[in-house]
């Protein structure tokens, strides 16, 4: 598929910010993620299993991308806006997958019935 390398790159960028620490985050991931289970240290720990599973370049403000990551056992999925010319991501929001809306995987959404 065409958009997979350009994917490869962004997800290069994405981990990069993170390594670097050049990470926003949002005041609605800071309200969240007590809420749900998932730590800002879950997120950061798991930057080297991402994946992008879905990309929203023509979002409102910024590109965004649902990553998947994981964390020993634990399932994440984190939404990022990637600001390239500010070299940042920014987290918008982050929570644990549910196995009524994905599938096992937790890397595809279960199809509406």
């Amino acid at each position: 598929m065409a958009g997979e390398s350009a994917n490869e790159g962004v997800l290069e960028f994405i981990k990069r910010c993170f390594r670097q620490r050049q990470i926003m985050w949002t005041y609605h991931v800071n309200m969240r993620l007590e809420k749900r289970r998932v730590t800002r240290e879950d997120i950061i720990a798991s930057t080297e299993s991402m994946e992008i599973i879905e990309a929203y370049p023509q979002d409102r403000f910024l590109p965004c991308y649902l990553l998947f990551a994981q964390r020993e056992e634990k399932a994440i999925h984190v939404v990022v806006a990637v600001d390239v010319s500010g070299d940042n991501v920014r987290i918008v929001t982050a929570y644990e997958p549910g196995p009524h809306e994905w599938e096992p995987s937790f890397k595809i959404r279960r199809k509406s019935r």
